[in-house]
């Protein structure tokens, strides 16, 4: 295992303080490649559940600096995720790569973002918004707006608890189809409740229903019909996009056929390439079976992907 160099970090998004970890292989003194990695929805820390550290320590031994923070209102950054809108988030993963490549031994220009799930919307609206970003990855980051991707998501986990219990299965779905109707319309958080105690109360709803209090309503009903596809046509920068095949969270056949109309529309900049890996048999963080193993090839193909796409500050391949 190579020598990496850690330390703790504070960086701002206004009156933000966002907090994180650096590290840097030791070798870095004539500068390095960096990567922003940027957490999955709901309360992510820098490690985002522990799915990072694996990826972190292979872009590391692969020579790569690594940047992983805490999202707002988690660990020790301050601010409140659930405050947040979409824009807020980009704006923390921007100020994140910012103070990357501020750092000595980074090559700024080789610097760019990697986002797991929600956090690949983050990414995407993070690069979408400037011409100064040279890559982006996203990781099982859903093509569709987060009310598709949880309907797809509660549906899933329905047939898997219920199977063949079609009617109730059908009657969760249309409540919850009510509750984004209700979110489109602003409705408060009583309001939402009382939808679902008429409906029979939250036991029918669980999987989506069991943590939500008034903040997290809130925030879920502002966010609920973000469409990528406006950043996915603003990108000017190579994007890789990865699956998991049997992901059940995300729709991943819709969503690669939205990054893929997004990659095909004539105002998109030639740069703006697109390369798709789908992980048969890998669930929403690309890992098989029952371990915390990621699938096979899967960190090597981020690391080729990366090697491919990054230039030393003379312009050649890094």
């Amino acid at each position: 295992m190579k020598t990496v160099r850690v330390r703790d970090i504070t960086f701002f998004n206004g009156a933000v303080k966002l907090a994180g970890s650096l590290r840097v292989p030791g070798q870095a003194d004539a500068g390095v490649a960096g990567v922003v990695l940027v957490g999955g929805s709901g309360p992510s820390d820098r490690d985002n559940g522990g799915y990072f550290r694996p990826l972190r320590q292979h872009l590391l031994n692969a020579g790569f600096a690594v940047l992983s923070y805490d999202k707002r209102g988690v660990g020790q950054s301050s601010g409140d995720w659930r405050a947040a809108t979409m824009n807020d988030l980009a704006a923390d993963a921007a100020a994140a790569l910012d103070f990357l490549r501020g750092q000595l031994e980074i090559q700024p220009g080789a610097t760019g973002l990697f986002g797991h799930s929600e956090g690949g919307w983050v990414a995407l609206r993070a690069s979408a918004a400037r011409d100064d970003v040279p890559w982006v990855i996203t990781n099982s980051c859903p093509g569709v707006s987060p009310a598709v991707q949880e309907r797809y998501a509660l549906a899933n986990h329905l047939r898997e608890t219920h199977r063949d219990r079609h009617a109730e299965i059908d009657s969760t779905l249309a409540l919850y189809d009510r509750l984004v109707e209700a979110g489109r319309h602003n409705a408060d958080f009583p309001t939402a409740a009382q939808l679902v105690d008429a409906a029979g109360g939250p036991s029918k709803l669980t999987h989506y229903w069991a943590d939500m209090d008034e903040r997290l309503w809130t925030f879920l009903k502002r966010k609920q019909d973000h469409d990528p596809m406006s950043d996915l046509l603003g990108l000017r920068c190579p994007h890789l996009a990865l699956f998991g095949g049997a992901d059940t969270l995300v729709p991943v056949a819709d969503s690669i056929h939205k990054f893929a109309t997004a990659a095909c529309h004539p105002a998109r900049p030639d740069r703006a390439t697109l390369a798709v890996e789908v992980f048969p048999g890998a669930d929403h963080r690309v890992q098989v079976g029952d371990s915390d193993d990621l699938a096979p090839g899967y960190l090597d193909k981020v690391t080729r992907w990366l090697a491919d796409h990054v230039t030393s500050p003379t312009g050649g391949s890094r």
